[in-house]
């Protein structure tokens, strides 16, 4: 169960760094620190097992969570995703130790490490993921985390600019990923990995392939910042500096080239490929470096050419050579050392000086030395200096340039660009460290320059000390993990290499020499420009201004949409969407072949047809007097509301009357509350384009009757069929010996059906804290809140008020005369007749629906009769724990089923016999009943918490303002 806890555990830490006070800011680092330490440590215990067998071996497990619909929890290690997890947790260890002492104790800090755990769990899970779907739900996370973090500082606007950028750009990567991993599954047969990687030559072989290319280019291009979605990188550096090395070492932009190497053997070795990756990675690899030159921020820096050097690892893996992914997986690990390396000395010269102005800092060395020592030496492996990492893999870049077989002008082409992209990473690595630690030390800086504390340079100088021995022993340090990843990619096709440091006299070692020589006198001829305005040749094009206009016509053009498709009329959206739904009714009937069954219909009893009859009735006098009597209306709604349980209840549906009566009376009460805040009719106004009020009607009763019909003939259709036909009779055979239970209808939504359930109630608690946070913003106008009837018949009289038609009377007090001691003494006994509901529902109608409705009525009736203040002083609900507990209890009953090797929501059933209690059958079923109880009854009130809150405020306003005597 390694890879499992290994998945978990940065989720559970995220959990518990959120509870921790606020002021635990070493609580909260030894939190976070023992989290990434414990699973590095879990990664370094598996690499015998995952380099067993020569080759590497592949570590599996596997937890049941939907096999019919082929949804599975799938974990898999092979040596190359035990070099990305060991990089992405070894990594967060050191960024913990440095974001200790880089935040400040006046920061959110639970927060911030809340979200980093939860990022680190997301990237760790994109990577061990052996099922294509499940890795798309951790690519989302990764996004949704990095998101928080990039608008960490949420008070600023630049913070909130950039989350909002990276959001919706990888966002919409993420949705195009999804769609090309789904086509990717249905050709190989399988989303499982192991499946999909060896079905490589039947992939390509489809007219689907080049579709399913693109779209995933689109997913990895867009998260790894590639051209042209790079501009989203450098607006992130608003984030806190930990999160900036985090994210640009080893997890979301890393995600991308991550994603490209491990579908290398399926999609690489074509020249569409070749292309759509080789081409975004070269314009990246260029134009970025070039843009590096000139950035002002160190930051900015940074980012820039962290988006170079993803360019050249994406370049790498669009050649189609095998030689070249060994070079661009080599790259991955040391563009992490030295890239973070840098970003924490960045974070250390703004944390002690304010300020990350190149324009301004100068001769840092003289008062950060060992901040100085490291920052060069990482920039020096950045720009490729021999006997630093960065040298050798841009090395095997350069040689892969060189003998890479494509045409003439590719072949002369590439290696060029190759050499003056090498030019531009020693220009801007010389530029950032001389402005920043040479020269005349810097005046007026907001802060005296001075070292940092030691534990804070520790990780940076830990990342250094890496970036010098793989230089220099690159065989003996990285060698052995770099051969098992490649091979873990390639397997029998891996390539032979070597890794020394001297090659003897040939292509690469010249280019190297050219960048090197090169880059020193570009950048001596950039010294000229001390304080660079604008980026020469390049100045107009920004894209950031380029996505802010495509923001602004995407909304300019949903807001014209909505206003052509919607309107403030109720009645105008409802005929809208019947209009759709009966549209796409009628789509249907063609090909599917919908006509009667072969049953003969029963013989009408006159009872029933007087049920029918009386309901009918009710609608018709629910359309005739709404514009009238809103209050009779509602009375008439809920008279069609009773005559329907009973139609339920004619034809042996107890559980669907149940339902529909508790919903009835729970619907009617809370449209009751909220009656008062519509505004008043006018019988005058005219239907759309001027139509007449009669029109109106009549089209709406043409598209009434269409509706009507249509949902009769399809009742009718259903009804006549044979009882063998469909599903029934399936529900009916195994509802007992595989849901354990006589109510066919509950084992259906408990058992058969229990994650449609569970999805339901979190939509229903989403809506519910939805309403709260709606009604609490909500401010009536003043002329809006209805006066009470004494009050406003005496502004008649007086003539300061007109007249109410009766459509406007106010809602009736009469149940606020009932006994209140009455009301209040049912309470304990709907309590117990809802327990009695939910602990017989798998056997007999009830269940927790039902349950928590009963129960919800009961506390409604509370709020009618004691008002507000009474019921929360004297009975604590506390709804938003109800709604909480209520889906972690449902949650569990799923959870539980793993820990017995079956899929999520399994019913796990215990029979035995106890002392004095006799014979117990307990069903996990009950356990997720339990929670659908609890949560309706918490969504339920807390609705009606927010009406009773706006009543009472409304009562409030209108005491200050006189309006009440």
């Amino acid at each position: 169960m390694e890879l499992i806890l290994l998945t978990i555990l940065p989720f559970l830490g995220s959990l518990c760094a959120a509870f921790l006070p606020s002021n635990a800011r070493n609580a909260e680092a030894w939190l976070a620190g023992t989290v990434a330490l414990a699973a590095t440590a879990i990664i370094i215990s598996l690499y015998p097992q995952v380099a067993a067998e020569g080759a590497g071996g592949v570590l599996r497990q596997h937890l049941p969570w939907a096999p019919a619909l082929g949804l599975d929890i799938s974990l898999r290690m092979d040596g190359f995703a035990w070099l990305f997890a060991l990089l992405v947790t070894g990594m967060g260890t050191l960024v913990v130790i440095y974001a200790r002492y880089y935040m400040s104790p006046t920061d959110s800090v639970p927060r911030f490490f809340s979200f980093f755990l939860a990022f680190m769990g997301a990237m760790l899970g994109v990577v061990l993921s052996g099922h294509l779907i499940q890795m798309v739900m951790f690519w989302e996370m990764t996004s949704l985390s990095s998101f928080m973090l990039i608008a960490y500082w949420h008070h600023r606007s630049e913070a909130r600019r950039g989350a909002r950028m990276a959001l919706v750009v990888t966002g919409a990567g993420g949705l195009a990923l999804f769609g090309g991993v789904l086509l990717l599954g249905h050709i190989a047969g399988s989303y499982d990995l192991d499946t999909v990687l060896t079905a490589g030559p039947r992939i390509q072989a489809h007219p689907w392939y080049p579709t399913v290319l693109v779209l995933i280019a689109l997913g990895a291009l867009t998260k790894s910042a590639q051209f042209p979605f790079h501009f989203w990188l450098p607006h992130a550096m608003s984030a806190p500096t930990p999160v900036s090395a985090y994210l640009h070492s080893a997890t979301m932009v890393k995600a991308g080239v991550f994603l490209l190497a491990r579908l290398w053997p399926v999609l690489a070795g074509t020249e569409t490929w070749f292309w759509i990756v080789g081409g975004a990675g070269l314009c990246s690899l260029v134009l970025a470096g070039y843009l590096a030159m000139f950035q002002q921020d160190m930051k900015g820096v940074l980012a820039y050419s962290t988006i170079s050097h993803l360019g050249l690892i994406t370049l790498l893996l669009g050649m189609n050579s095998e030689l070249a992914l060994v070079a661009a997986v080599f790259h991955i690990v040391n563009h992490a050392t030295f890239k973070a390396s840098l970003f924490m000395a960045a974070g250390i010269v703004d944390h002690e000086t304010g300020t990350r102005d190149l324009g301004r800092l100068s001769g840092l060395s003289r008062a950060m030395p060992l901040t100085a020592a490291l920052a060069v030496v990482a920039a020096a492996a950045m720009a490729g200096v021999p006997l630093l990492n960065g040298f050798l893999s841009k090395e095997m870049f350069f040689a892969e340039t060189v003998f890479l077989d494509r045409p003439d002008w590719q072949h002369v082409g590439l290696p060029l660009a190759a050499t003056l992209a090498g030019v531009f990473s020693v220009a801007y690595s010389l530029r950032l460290i001389q402005r920043v630690f040479f020269g005349p030390l810097a005046r007026n800086l907001p802060h005296a320059p001075h070292e940092p504390p030691r534990w804070m340079l520790l990780p940076s100088a830990l990342l250094v000390a890496a970036c010098v021995l793989v230089g220099i022993v690159p065989e003996l340090v990285i060698g052995p993990f770099l051969r098992m990843a490649t091979a873990a990619i390639l397997g029998a096709d891996a390539p032979t290499y070597s890794l020394a440091v001297w090659h003897g006299f040939n292509a690469p070692l010249l280019m190297s020499l050219v960048a090197l020589g090169g880059g020193t006198l570009l950048h001596g001829a950039l010294l000229t420009r001390r304080r660079a305005t604008t980026v020469p040749l390049l100045e107009a094009i920004d894209g950031r201004n380029l996505f802010d206009a495509a923001l602004r016509a995407l909304t300019a053009g949903a807001g014209g949409g909505l206003r052509w498709l919607s309107s403030q009329r109720l009645q105008m959206q409802m005929l809208l969407i019947f209009i759709v739904a009966l549209g796409g009714a009628l789509l249907l009937v063609k090909p599917f072949g919908i006509g009667w069954g072969t049953r003969s219909p029963q013989p009408l009893e006159p009872a029933f047809a007087l049920l029918w009859v009386v309901g009918g009735t009710c609608a018709l006098a629910v359309a005739w007097l709404a514009k009238f009597h809103r209050f009779a209306t509602i009375a008439f709604a809920g008279g069609a509301g009773l005559a329907t349980s009973l139609t339920f209840v004619w034809f042996s549906a107890p559980d669907l009357a149940l339902t529909q009566l508790t919903v009835e009376v729970v619907t009617t009460v809370l449209i009751l509350l909220g009656l008062r805040w519509l505004p008043r009719r006018d019988k005058n106004i005219a239907g759309p384009g001027g139509a007449s009020p009669r029109l109106r009607r009549a089209r709406d009763i043409l598209l009434a009757g269409a509706c009507g019909l249509g949902l009769a003939a399809l009742a009718y259709a259903v009804l006549t069929r044979p009882a063998t036909d469909g599903i029934a009779p399936f529900f009916v055979q195994h509802a007992l010996p595989q849901g354990g239970g006589l109510n066919v209808v509950n084992v259906i939504l408990v058992d058969f059906r229990g994650f449609d359930t569970f999805g339901e109630i979190t939509v229903l608690g989403i809506v519910a804290l939805t309403v709260y946070a709606l009604l609490r913003r909500f401010r009536p106008a003043p002329e809006s809140i209805p006066l009470p009837r004494q009050q406003h018949e005496q502004d008649v009289q007086s003539g300061n008020a007109a007249p109410r038609n009766n459509q406007d009377a106010l809602l009736p007090t009469g149940v606020m005369m009932l006994p209140a001691v009455l009301v209040r003494l049912l309470l304990p006994l709907a309590m117990l007749v809802s327990l009695f509901f939910l602990l017989r529902g798998h056997n007999a109608p009830g269940g927790g629906f039902v349950g928590g409705l009963i129960l919800a009525t009961a506390v409604i009736l509370q709020y009618l009769v004691g008002g507000t203040l009474w019921v929360e002083s004297r009975l604590p609900i506390q709804p938003l724990y109800w709604i909480a507990i209520g889906l972690l209890l449902a949650a569990a009953a799923g959870i539980g089923a793993a820990f017995a090797g079956a899929p999520f929501l399994t019913s796990q059933a215990w029979h035995g016999t106890l002392p004095v209690v006799g014979e117990l059958h307990l069903s996990s079923v009950l356990l997720f009943d339990l929670g659908v109880y609890m949560l309706v009854v918490g969504a339920t009130v807390l609705m009606l918490v927010a009406i009773a809150h706006q009543s009472l405020r409304s009562h409030h306003h209108r005491t200050a303002t006189g309006e009440t005597r």
